[in-house]
């Protein structure tokens, strides 16, 4: 619940003030003019009536201090207003003070210049409306004989209307009124000395009253300010303490503005009054001015009283105020601490994972120090908070109760996470140890397993070469006693704490594999010893060869017999020989067993050593696209670096780092787990590749945006952004290095698979990995060629819509070129055309490389557009006479020949199979819709005439070879499919021929012939070879010059229209 501000008991101690009923503002308590029971006049209220001077109040007193009202001689006396009259009189009779009212007044009534009618009216009028207590009437009557007289004889007859409760003088001289009052107490025109200035008398009132107002007024405002201040509940948060704290403070300001202008007023009030006698020292100060005089200085002093009770009341308030924006402000930040500090106790409770790896603790120590170094802030805050809290207890804060218990909670907090931070440190420390030993022991087991593998076989059959390897492996065993594990109780005991099922299982396949290591030395030493305990003689068989018995004569009986024996006594003296040999080759065989189970074991450690390096590196991969994404990109984002990013790299974050963060997000929460699956089965490994392969297509994404980040990093590498962010991650590199990593992992992978493929040759995993370094290197190449096909330039249409990019390359173009029916031979170039091919689905692209000057992907090459073919109506030659890198590319029947020499023979291989098989998956297109077209005239034509009546017999049935089959041949045979079925690129240059050369191929008994293939592939064969298939009858067209050989040849030119009849046996037609 919100509290209170102040406390009201002393807020009324410094506004409550005593009241008492008005008075004059004479000699009496500061506040009789600030608290009146009667709201009194005041001059400024009439002050109009106060200069017609027809009664004054001089300042003077009678004998017994009875103040002076002075009525001077006013003509139009009669014709004042009473209701004025009433007003004058009852604010002249208020100034004196109670006291000195109290004695009575003296009125002095000049009627001197007067009737004695108008003295008597006069006189009867002030007797009925004076409103305060009479001592004496002093009437100067007038100075004229007549009036006089008539005064004294009517006086004495009228005494009874003059009758009034004080005694009423008639006096007939000056001199006469100086016996009642003295000189001094009179003013000039009666004669006496009293100085008195009518119009500075009605100044100085009104200012008097005036400021009287202000003090009042002002007393209100402080008033109503306490009890605003007194009745303000303090708020629960710092933003809306500090605003009333902000609001009071402006208010109090004011109101000591305030404070100040009245005690200036009043100041200026005081030195107006004392200004006469400051003049003259012998300037005589009635009593009126000195009680105006001490009516200021009471004034004044009641608001130095007022300005120090308010300023100690607003020192208290505002101590307060500060001290609950203080509590505000402890309360706030110990929330934001204790959340901090309570997600941190969350995660660390949660870091329970002590590694799978020795690589693995490494880093999660370093996750924990890195987490430690990031934690401390939040600790350091959290311990100085709670210093800021003890030192509030110390400077006696209002609200210790609350404060206490928090600082408190707050250094159990810090002492908390610091210990769990030591316990988790101690227990990866353990881990770390342990791991240390596992992987010393696994690196003995694999070197020992190295070391039998590497020791051949064939030598260690002599006994010079088993006492060596027995010396080696002697040797190797001694360095097992400071790496393998001794005793796997003493491992169980004394890593207890971490051994989570997962690290025992490890444990226990390791030692294991330390026992099955060390039970593979003994076998091999006990080979090795049986076989250096051998003779070194060696052992030679005896026995006949077979096939000297076959060929000796038949013996006689007798001999026989004889050779029986003999036989016999040979067949002894061979068995024992014959038996060590034996014997020999089947330990030979058992070595050359143990020696395979050794060979695999020895690639099965080559496979976990790929592995291991393809996870390392790629967690690595990953943790630097993390530091780039969050050290660079996200910093581009931050306001508080704004200032430091120049105007060329502003909005440029997807131009810098292209689409990183895609390729992070897939090997983060993809990629890396699915190699973390098969780290038990490495050979399996190319499964991952093969099931991610679509994802890798970002890779291209990013190669292709590469050399415009390139270009943006070299104008703004020296911004002091860069520099900032490069100096907080403390990496030694620059960020380009940084940007080229995703380029180099994608290379980095074919490697990889390489080596993994390289040890898993007989494995199940085998097909897969081939499989996927093949995809891989795919990629690779599609990479590669994409990033030559955004180099083209002033190519008119959208390169996407030729169809996939397939082949690229460099080679060496001459043309020979027919021109429509004029056929002039162009020229042939004597020096070749350098040009660039992009081979695309549907066309073939002529480029000019031109090469860039600069450096990085500045240096690489343009390209620059020059022609097109449109695939549906293109040829090849494969070889041409006289170069085996040549092939020809021929367009619109030989119109058009383009001569390609390749830089080699391979080359020229692959890219004349890529461009048979487009033409090929072209023909089969072709055919289907030939096929297609056909079957919807069938339903609407006649029934053909049987077949025993067709001329073709057979013919329909007949097919092509296949188009890889088919050799150069003068004609083009082609089908009533046109090519303008086919999409065609724009024209540009020597573009696209829109003409269809394609004749009708002939039809007979209403069906189709095989010549609805389109041939435009051809083999020149330089010594000849199988002629072409059979030609069915119909009209062709002569693609190729045909020169007369002899008198029975025709001679054919190309474009001639020709008819073949029949085709004979020898393919001559």
């Amino acid at each position: 619940m919100a509290e209170k501000a102040t406390s009201r008991g002393p807020a009324r101690r410094f506004w409550s003030l005593p009241r008492k009923r008005r008075g004059a503002p004479g000699r009496h308590k500061p506040d009789e003019i600030m608290h009146q029971d009667i709201v009194p006049l005041c001059a400024a209220d009439i002050q109009e009536q106060l200069k017609k001077r027809f009664a004054y109040l001089s300042g003077g007193r009678g004998q017994d201090g009875s103040p002076v009202i002075t009525f001077p001689d006013y003509p139009a006396f009669s014709e004042i207003p009473d209701k004025e009259f009433q007003n004058v009189m009852t604010y002249l009779t208020s100034i004196p003070s109670l006291q000195d009212a109290g004695i009575g007044f003296i009125l002095v009534i000049d009627r001197r210049q007067d009737r004695w009618t108008s003295v008597k009216a006069s006189v009867l009028r002030i007797a009925a409306s004076f409103p305060a207590n009479l001592q004496l009437v002093l009437v100067l009557r007038p100075t004229g004989f007549f009036q006089r007289t008539l005064s004294d004889i009517a006086f004495k007859f009228n005494r009874d209307d003059f009758k009034m409760k004080v005694p009423v003088m008639m006096l007939s001289s000056v001199p006469e009124l100086h016996g009642y009052i003295d000189k001094s107490q009179l003013t000039e025109d009666l004669g006496g000395t009293l100085d008195y200035c009518h119009s500075r008398w009605l100044c100085h009132r009104t200012a008097i009253e005036s400021f009287a107002l202000m003090v009042k007024q002002t007393a209100q405002m402080l008033q109503t300010f306490g009890t605003e201040l007194a009745e303000t509940e303090l708020p629960n948060d710092v933003q809306s303490t500090s605003l009333v704290l902000s609001v009071h403070t402006e208010k109090k300001a004011k109101a000591k503005e305030d404070l100040q202008l009245a005690l200036k007023e009043g100041n200026g009030i005081l030195e107006s009054l004392r200004e006469p006698l400051a003049e003259s020292t012998s300037h005589s100060v009635n009593q009126d001015q000195l009680d105006n005089q001490a009516t200021v200085q009471r004034l004044l002093a009641q608001l130095n009283e007022t300005e120090a009770a308010f300023d100690e009341f607003w020192a208290k308030h505002q101590q307060k105020l500060e001290q609950c924006l203080q509590l505000r402000h402890f309360e706030q930040g110990f929330r934001e601490v204790k959340t901090t500090l309570d997600s941190m106790s969350q995660k660390i409770a949660a870091f329970t994972d002590v590694g799978n790896s020795l690589a693995h603790v490494q880093h999660l120590l370093k996750d924990l120090s890195s987490f430690e170094e990031k934690s401390s802030v939040a600790v350091d805050r959290a311990r100085a908070l709670s210093l800021e809290g003890q030192q509030l207890i110390e400077n006696k804060h209002y609200a210790v109760d609350s404060i206490h218990p928090k600082c408190e909670e707050l250094q159990h907090l810090c002492d908390h996470f610091a210990t769990e931070i030591t316990r988790r440190r101690g227990l990866l420390s353990k881990s770390l140890e342990l791991h240390s030993l596992l992987e010393m022991s696994m690196k003995w087991c694999d070197e020992g397993i190295f070391l039998l593998a590497s020791q051949p076989v064939d030598k260690c059959q002599s006994q010079d070469g088993a006492e060596a390897a027995l010396q080696e492996i002697e040797k190797f065993l001694e360095t097992g006693a400071e790496n393998k594990i001794q005793e796997l109780n003493k491992i169980y005991k004394e890593y207890e704490c971490i051994l989570n099922q997962d690290l025992l299982e490890h444990v226990q396949k390791v030692f294991q594999k330390q026992e099955s290591t060390e039970e593979m030395f003994h076998r091999r030493q006990a080979s090795l010893k049986k076989l250096a305990a051998k003779q070194t003689r060696p052992v030679q068989p005896v026995a006949p060869r077979p096939e000297a018995l076959t060929k000796s004569p038949s013996p006689s009986p007798g001999s026989w017999r004889s050779s029986e024996s003999s036989s016999s006594e040979g067949s002894a003296l061979r068995r024992g020989p014959y038996r060590r040999a034996k014997s020999e080759m089947s330990e030979s065989r058992q070595g050359r067993t143990s020696s395979t189970g050794d060979e695999e074991e020895s690639l099965a450690i080559l496979r976990r050593h790929v592995m291991n390096e393809l996870l390392d590196t790629e967690r690595a991969y990953v943790e630097e696209l993390l530091c780039v994404l969050e050290g660079y990109a996200a910093e581009m984002d931050n306001p508080l670096m704004a200032h430091l990013i120049s105007t060329g790299l502003q909005n440029k974050k997807s131009i810098l780092f292209g689409n990183m963060e895609e390729i992070y997000h897939f090997h983060n929460r993809i990629f890396l787990r699915d190699l973390e699956s098969c780290i038990d089965c490495p050979e399996l490994v190319g499964r991952c590749f093969l099931e991610r392969m679509e994802e890798f297509q970002i890779y291209e994404k990013y190669c292709q945006n590469k050399p415009r980040s390139e270009s943006l990093w070299r104008q703004c590498s020296d911004c002091p952004f860069f520099q900032e962010c490069q100096k907080k991650l403390d990496h030694k590199l620059s960020l380009d290095s940084y940007l080229l990593k995703p380029v180099q992992r994608i290379t980095k992978y074919q490697l990889l698979l390489k080596e993994m493929l390289k040890y898993s040759k007989n494995c199940e995993g085998a097909e897969d990995l081939q499989e996927a370094l093949s995809s891989i290197l795919g990629i690779l190449k599609a990479v590669n060629d994409s990033m030559h096909l955004i180099a083209i330039t002033g190519y008119d249409g959208n390169l996407s819509d030729l169809g996939k990019l397939l082949m690229q390359g460099s080679f060496s173009v001459w043309t020979d070129h027919k021109k429509g029916h004029t056929k002039v031979k162009e020229l042939a170039r004597f020096k070749p055309m350098q040009r660039h091919l992009f081979l695309h689905e549907k066309a073939v692209l002529f480029c000019k490389k031109r090469e860039e000057n600069g450096e990085g992907y500045e240096k690489a090459p343009s390209y620059s557009y020059k022609q097109s073919l449109n695939m549906t109506a293109v040829g090849i030659t494969e070889n041409v006479k006289g170069d085996a890198k040549k092939f020809e590319i021929w367009y619109n029947a030989r119109e058009e020949v383009y001569i390609i020499q390749a830089p080699t023979p391979e080359i020229k291989a692959a890219w004349v199979n890529e461009i048979r098989k487009v033409l090929t998956s072209q023909l089969q297109a072709c055919r289907e819709a030939s096929q297609h077209r056909a079957l919807e005239q069938s339903h609407s034509l006649p029934l053909p005439a049987p077949s025993s009546t067709s001329p073709t017999k057979g013919g329909n049935s007949r097919n092509v070879k296949k188009l890889e089959d088919r050799k150069t041949d003068p004609l083009s045979l082609e089908g009533y499919v046109s090519s303008s079925s086919l999409p065609k690129p724009p024209e540009k240059g020597k573009g696209w021929s829109k003409t269809s050369h394609s004749l009708e191929a002939p039809e007979e008994d209403g069906g189709w012939s095989s010549a609805e293939e389109l041939i435009n592939s051809s083999d020149a064969e330089e010594d000849g070879g199988l002629g072409p298939g059979k030609l069915v009858p119909g009209k062709y067209t002569v693609v190729m010059d045909d020169e007369k050989e002899g008198p029975d040849t025709l001679a054919m030119r190309t474009g001639d229209m020709v008819e073949v009849v029949e085709e004979g046996a020898e393919g001559l037609w």
